[in-house]
């Protein structure tokens, strides 16, 4: 069969949310091995081959990943010949209760090297581009602010100005407000300015006594923190201050002393309503902070922490892979366009080759879409109402498959056109695909 249903897993991470307030939970329902605790935090819907959670065929238990390599064709020649016998995306469902870690990933050449020389960190040599796509509304830092609001910061932050140093805050303010200030001078700036806060100091450290030198930059981080929530709950903020006070309380409360609290005033707050996307390049900073969204990435589990997290913290690498661009919260919002000749679905087309993702709404009462044949391999998850999905088999014969409720998911394999048609309540699905030009 060219369309099969999966049965998928969810993961537990302290993040998510907890028991059925989470749809990771809701969905995972679907998945015939999922019971739900209600205490526990579910956080990642996962629906791929990737060997830390492999989706499974739903009728007979084998591995999404054994069963395509015993039949390739799924995949189509295109994709095979670009990325090999495997999936080249990894397509989930986050539901965030608190904020993710501050983070990035690798690029290919980086992870890489990276998988090399710590295999145990760092588990496969791919690169992980990825793209969200909110559910609900969503929240989430995205990138550096404007190199002049990270100045505006700088100047009246005293917190701030005390963890960066105030030699390197000057020379940053110095930088952005030359009358011809050179993009390398100003990158080179931000790049002091970060690598010193979530470096905490770390600078003047003797490496004989890193453990002890450790201990004390903790107390300083927790100190200034402790001073910035102390202005902001007795109502001392500045107007420019406003937008962010609240989320650093927030932040404060989730991860007491974290020097990830200070990326309200370095890192972009993008928001989105359901339907917006952010897509997330390689070494650029971010970090989710509520909501339910769809993601999708390259098949890769890499990432590199700095903040905001209980996890192993790489802070030399991390500040040594960023990319250091900067750009308003608006210009990380990447906008669906139409879907070739449909009616109800959209496109989320970022500028890599493993995946984009289709968006279906469909309006109660039979209302129905056809999805031409595409090249490569694909997963589609029902998130709400229901329907049924029709197709045709190479020999001619037409299959059908009810999409009966939200959570459902299946696999399309390269070639086969769709039919979606919408039930009493209409339906809305997401698709990820992967064609290669």
């Amino acid at each position: 069969m060219s369309v099969f249903q999966l049965s998928v897993g969810a993961q537990c991470y302290d993040w998510g949310k907890l028991g059925l307030d989470s749809k990771v939970a809701q969905f995972a329902q679907c998945s015939p091995e999922f019971t739900v605790n209600e205490a526990k935090p579910y956080a990642e819907l996962w629906m791929g081959t990737h060997p830390s959670l492999a989706s499974k065929v739903f009728k007979t238990g084998e591995t999404l990943k054994t069963h395509l390599t015993l039949h390739p064709e799924l995949l189509g020649a295109k994709v095979r010949a670009k990325f090999g016998d495997d999936l080249p995306f990894l397509f989930k469902v986050l539901a965030i209760r608190k904020a993710l870690s501050i983070q990035a990933h690798p690029d290919k050449a980086l992870a890489q090297k990276l998988h090399k020389e710590r295999p145990d960190i760092y588990k496969d040599g791919n690169h992980k581009p990825e793209m969200a796509v909110a559910i609900t509304d969503f929240c989430g830092f995205c990138g550096f602010l404007p190199v002049e609001k990270i100045a505006e910061y700088l100047s009246f932050v005293p917190e701030l100005t005390e963890l960066v140093s105030k030699p390197i805050a000057e020379a940053f303010r110095m930088a952005v407000t030359e009358p011809q200030p050179t993009y390398e001078t100003i990158q080179a700036c931000l790049r002091d300015v970060f690598t010193q806060l979530m470096s905490a100091e770390d600078a003047v450290v003797q490496r004989e006594v890193e453990k002890l030198i450790a201990r004390a930059e903790d107390a300083v981080v927790q100190r200034e923190v402790e001073k910035l929530i102390a202005r902001y709950e007795s109502g001392e903020a500045k107007p420019a201050e406003g937008a962010v006070k609240d989320l650093a309380i927030e932040l404060s409360k989730q991860y007491p002393g974290d020097v990830g609290i200070f990326c309200v005033f370095l890192l972009n707050v993008v928001k989105l309503h359901a339907g917006q996307a952010v897509f997330l390049k390689a070494n650029e900073p971010h970090a989710y902070i509520y909501g339910d969204i769809m993601e999708c990435m390259a098949t890769s589990d890499n990432v590199v922490r700095a903040g905001l997290t209980p996890k192993l913290r790489d802070v030399p690498t991390l500040t040594s892979m960023l990319t250091y661009k900067w750009g308003p919260a608006d210009s990380q919002i990447m906008p669906p366009v139409k879907y070739r000749s449909t009616k109800a679905t959209t496109i989320y087309d970022p500028p890599i080759e493993e995946f984009s993702v289709l968006l279906t709404c469909l309006k109660a009462g039979g209302d129905n879409e056809t999805h031409e044949p595409v090249e490569g391999p694909s997963i589609l998850i029902v998130t709400e109402g229901s329907g049924r999905l029709v197709w045709t088999e190479k020999d001619g014969s037409q299959q059908e498959e009810p999409l009966d409720k939200p959570g459902i998911v299946y696999f399309v394999g390269a070639g086969v056109a769709l039919s979606l048609v919408a039930g009493e309540g209409g339906m809305t699905l997401y698709r990820a695909i992967t064609e290669v030009p």
